[in-house]
């Protein structure tokens, strides 16, 4: 007798198993944004630069952002996160993980994620932050879906949190205007049938590390604007066309494109790039600014407050940061 046939036995229940994993997929639901109530016009920000109002809009496309006092971004992802919750009927023990993206923890350590499932009491659920600037949550996103696919998770909280007034220099005329504070929040679930949660396609081109950078001796992001802008245009854009690729659709296939919300110049250029329909990409950098890793769920959080994304929106995302990092997912908004 073959010595490995004994092992043969295991074959049936080992297909079957593999047969039901490939059943299973992912849906994300549930979104919640939450900013800090303070809300700073364009005004002060130009009267500390010695620009005005006009200079500023023409540049970013930003009129007014949210800015933190007293909250703390453990707080505001806390608050969003049990909004997901609320909106999803999920009750928090049955949560298996919580992913936070952020660059601008409250402390070195612990890091957002456990203080969040500090703050709604979820016992002893795993949690951790994840780090990639501009881009991390939607590679949270990429973790969770994996996760949820793989069957080792069931439901995972994704938050992206920044509060980028804590690495702001005030009087830098390249950033000052642009950075804004919040917090965006979903639920990746496990449903059985195909993914509703595409290719994520992520990449990373290290030679443009130091156009957007902070060191820990200065604290404040420094930025190269012209550089990075059009690194961001082609990186937003090229990202976009291959996870329409990776799907086999088309432009015409998808119903809403959120961008990251780095200033309006940016994802207007990305829609001429793609002649995408004007009234299909969502923009929303003028009165919420840009608070990195939380732009792409704010946006999202936008879309659903105007009736624009519902359960079946088909959404192209597409985000880039620092690193320089990027990545873009095309998304079936919803449960089945």
């Amino acid at each position: 007798m073959n010595p490995l046939a004994v092992h043969d036995t295991q074959a049936a229940p080992r297909a079957a198993e593999n047969g039901a994993r490939r059943l299973r997929g992912a849906a994300m639901s549930g979104i919640a944004v939450v900013t800090p109530d303070n809300i700073v016009p364009n005004a002060p920000i130009a009267e500390r630069l010695g620009v005005d109002d006009h200079w500023i809009v023409k540049r970013t496309g930003i009129k007014q952002r949210p800015i933190a006092t007293d909250e703390t971004v453990a707080e505001l992802s806390a608050e969003a996160a049990a909004k997901t919750l609320d909106a999803t009927g999920l009750d928090p023990a049955d949560v298996d993980l919580v992913l936070v993206a952020t660059m601008t923890p409250d402390l070195i350590t612990p890091n957002v994620a456990p203080m969040v499932v500090k703050h709604l009491d979820m016992g002893a659920t795993a949690a951790a932050d994840v780090g990639a600037a501009c881009t991390g949550w939607l590679h949270g996103v990429n973790l969770a879906s994996a996760a949820v696919e793989g069957g080792r998770a069931d439901n995972v909280l994704v938050i992206g949190a920044d509060f980028m007034s804590r690495v702001t220099d005030h009087y830098d005329r390249s950033t000052a205007p642009l950075w804004a504070d919040g917090v965006g929040s979903v639920l990746v679930s496990a449903i059985t049938g195909t993914s509703r949660i595409g290719t994520i396609v992520l990449g990373t081109d290290p030679s443009g590390a130091f156009l957007i950078h902070a060191t820990h001796e200065e604290g404040v992001i420094r930025m190269r604007g012209q550089e990075t802008f059009g690194a961001a245009v082609s990186d937003l854009s090229n990202a976009a066309m291959q996870a329409l690729a990776a799907e086999g659709l088309g432009i015409e296939d998808i119903d809403i494109f959120a961008f990251h919300q780095a200033n309006a110049r940016i994802i207007r250029t990305v829609g001429e790039r793609l002649e995408l329909p004007t009234e299909r990409v969502i923009c929303c950098v003028d009165r919420y600014g840009n608070s990195s890793a939380a732009t792409l769920p704010i946006a999202l959080g936008h879309a659903h407050a105007e009736g624009r994304l519902t359960p079946g929106t088909r959404v192209l995302m597409s985000t880039f940061g620092a690193g320089f990092t990027w990545g873009a997912a095309v998304v079936e908004w919803g449960l089945p």
